[in-house]
């Protein structure tokens, strides 16, 4: 299984925040860059959290909206048939 990483970066001065997250952690990404505004030992700030937040939430919608474009317009409409029947011949005595 192929899982894509997420990275997004802020560069204040000297000081270089990176996050490196997948999808199944955008959640506890989110949570981290409060908790990183929250410390007064650094300078990254509430509006640094909000717009790096903000860019998070734009790449999930993105990614969602690719993946949708990918599926199958039946599969959109609700309406999809299987291709395959795993039913074996004898099961459906």
């Amino acid at each position: 299984m192929n899982k894509e990483i997420n990275v997004l970066a802020l560069i204040k001065g000297e000081e270089r925040y990176i996050f490196l997250y997948d999808d199944s952690n955008r959640t506890e990404t989110l949570r981290t860059l409060g908790r990183f505004a929250a410390d007064p030992q650094l300078s990254f700030s509430w509006y640094d959290a909000a717009v790096m937040s903000k860019k998070v939430r734009e790449m999930a919608a993105a990614e969602e909206a690719r993946v949708a474009q990918e599926l199958p317009e039946s599969v959109m409409r609700g309406n999809a048939q299987p291709r395959f029947n795993y039913k074996h011949e004898e099961d459906m005595i």
